[in-house]
């Protein structure tokens, strides 16, 4: 058991983080299980979204991740299921808006030094 008040504390923030993790971790896991038992395009895009969850959070390596995404498009392929639109990445385009156009100052003529006079 620590001694000092700092790792006390570290102690108790590690244990908060753990649990945390445990439930995104359990949850990522039941997500693809119902997927791969169920395949349907409401369950794909769960499983999806909890795995964009986990990497978010660092609990997956985003490579891993990318990989069982592509797993479970396969799958879902295999199995006839169409995907959602949802599930497709798109962007939608903004509409710009033009800042408006600056007045310029009006321009003041310039002065003329008069020629230095030689002696």
């Amino acid at each position: 058991m620590p001694i000092i008040k700092s790792a006390k504390k570290r102690v108790k923030t590690t244990q908060k983080a753990t649990a945390r993790n445990a439930k995104t971790k359990k949850s990522l896991r039941g997500s693809i299980k119902s997927f791969l038992k169920k395949p349907t395009s409401a369950s794909h895009k769960k499983a999806q979204s909890d795995l964009d969850k986990a990497a978010k959070k660092g609990l997956v390596h985003k490579n891993k991740v990318a990989r069982k995404k592509k797993q479970l498009s396969a799958s879902a392929k295999k199995a006839g299921v169409k995907p959602s639109a949802s599930t497709k990445k798109t962007v939608a385009k903004k509409p710009t808006r033009k800042a408006p156009a600056k007045k310029a100052a009006p321009k003041k003529p310039a002065v003329k030094k008069a020629p230095a006079k030689k002696k």
